[in-house]
């Protein structure tokens, strides 16, 4: 079968594994933070509570090395559901109405396919892709048919949508794939600022806020959170974190809440249960920057097998490109793409890690690609990451790299520019300058240097290096059809469906003119 263009074709038919519970209805639940990170007991935080996400780790296996493919919330989601990269999807930024980001008319999702095959899909909570023919779950209660804050912050009202859902694919005698996409913990200070710059206070039951019956808010003391090396070591940052754990422990009894579904409905000891999140924390080097505290993603799986791991940490290198696939392969559906689309670095199941951890190697590796984040913010970047090395191509590197509102209105922002202004005293790892202004390649050693504040691209002891991250870049780029394979330095065009880059003769040095 030949591609042309941008279409994916795609087979798919049933097979067994190894992995199959007996002759028991399977079914998948897929719980998704909001712009959420570490700020989890499992993952060492000894501040925020989240007993609960704890307690889902104590029964399944934690992932200490998985990562975002896009550091943007459309772009992620989009990611996360088709298995495909950004690029290759369509999904370039925001999917909002003014911006108008959608995935192509033809990419094939992960709903659509569980659907065509039987089984039934739900989605709870935030949605934000498009277009709808591309993402059509049999039941939705989103943003687009609610207010965000009821179907991702209300984790009552959650419950009860992941009640009726559970029931009805019950009544039906169906698998279901239920994906509940909480908003939490994601800034709300650029649309809802009442309630505090993570809508801390939205159903605390303080007055004029509303009251949440399940939700037992957790305060913190902004001189005794745990701070990330990427943050500055201000009041106003700390205060800031300290609101982002209130929502964390919301978010986490909200867990507690639909899992507790899930067993009340009989279905605890037939489903795969993932938590993750689409993207790094809402501050500086977080979310919409390549740097690891944008790309790495918390990730637990718990699994109902009798064989899987429980209470154990995995160090593969994993990607969210993975999660389709996964979910995939426990309903025992095959995803082929055909062999000039991908090669060897290509999306996979992550079932038999749940079962054995596989060898650590230093090719392993996860990439990233992005564009937009909102229309404005047009700063594409590519990059791969290894266990040790990561190489990041910022495509529009002459321009500052662009803030997003959500950012530029938070305590944490505002006090970058304030003390940058007034040259107060700035108790951060970098300036404001370094972090706009940025070169067209940065290569990180991230085993001596993992807060990525030392460049050593074109070091000369780390040649080979570079040049073999730079050409595996370039393969993957090509693999996935990216259109900004030739970027900045070159034209590209299409010899017999293979791509050329024609330089510019511009000066930029990219590789494909060395």
């Amino acid at each position: 079968m030949r591609v042309t263009g941008i279409r994916l074709a795609l087979i798919f038919y049933f097979f067994s594994t190894e992995t199959v519970l007996s002759d028991k209805a399977r079914n998948v639940l897929l719980l998704l933070a909001d712009d959420g990170g570490f700020e989890i007991g499992a993952y060492r935080n000894k501040i925020c509570q989240t007993p609960n996400i704890d307690e889902l780790a104590r029964n399944g296996l934690l992932f200490n090395n998985a990562f975002t493919s896009v550091s943007s919330c459309s772009p992620s989601r989009a990611a996360l559901l088709t298995g495909s990269p950004s690029h290759q999807n369509g999904m370039y930024g925001l999917h909002h109405g003014v911006h108008h980001f959608n995935s192509f008319d033809n990419v094939t999702s992960l709903p659509n396919l569980l659907r065509e095959n039987g089984i039934m899909t739900g989605i709870i909570g935030k949605k934000h892709v498009g277009p709808s023919s591309v993402y059509q779950f049999d039941y939705e209660q989103t943003e687009e048919n609610n207010h965000i804050n009821q179907v991702g912050r209300n984790i009552t009202h959650m419950k009860l949508l992941a009640r009726e859902f559970i029931a009805s694919a019950n009544k039906e005698n169906k698998p279901f794939f239920l994906y509940v996409a909480f908003h939490d913990p994601h800034r709300c200070g650029h649309s809802d600022p009442q309630y505090g710059p993570f809508c801390e206070r939205f159903g605390s039951g303080e007055e004029g806020m509303g009251t949440i019956p399940d939700w037992q808010p957790w305060y913190y003391q902004w001189d005794e959170i745990q701070l990330p090396y990427f943050i500055q070591d201000t009041e106003a940052a700390r205060r800031d974190i300290a609101a982002q754990y209130t929502t964390m422990s919301r978010l986490d009894q909200g867990v507690a809440l639909i899992l507790k579904e899930l067993e009340s409905a009989g279905h605890a000891d037939d489903t795969l249960v993932i938590y993750t999140s689409d993207n790094g924390i809402p501050f500086p080097s977080g979310r919409t920057n390549f740097y690891d505290p944008g790309l790495r993603e918390p990730l637990i799986i718990r699994s109902p097998s009798s064989s899987a791991r429980k209470n154990e940490a995995s160090g593969a290198m994993v990607s969210l490109l993975d999660i389709m696939p996964t979910v995939l392969d426990w309903f025992g559906i095959e995803k082929e793409m055909t062999n000039d689309i991908w090669d060897g670095d290509t999306p996979k199941s992550l079932l038999p890690i749940l079962e054995k951890e596989p060898p650590p190697s230093d090719s392993d590796a996860v990439f990233a690609s992005q564009t937009h984040h909102e229309i404005t913010m047009y700063y594409p970047m590519r990059a791969v990451r290894t266990r040790r090395y990561k190489l990041l191509h910022n495509l529009n590197y002459g321009m500052p790299f662009p803030i997003d509102q959500d950012l530029y209105v938070s305590p944490t922002f505002q006090d970058l520019l304030n003390r940058t202004r007034s040259k107060q005293p700035l108790p951060w790892y970098k300036t404001l300058k370094q972090y706009y202004y940025r070169p067209q390649w940065e290569l990180y050693d991230l085993r001596k240097d993992p807060a990525e504040t030392n460049n050593l691209h074109g070091k000369p002891s780390l040649e080979e290096v570079e040049s073999n991250l730079r050409e595996r870049l370039s393969r993957w780029q090509r693999s996935t059809r990216d259109p900004w394979l030739c970027s900045p330095d070159a034209v590209m065009e299409r010899d017999s469906d293979n791509a050329v880059c024609r330089s510019l003769d511009n000066g930029l040095l990219n590789y494909h003119t060395l």
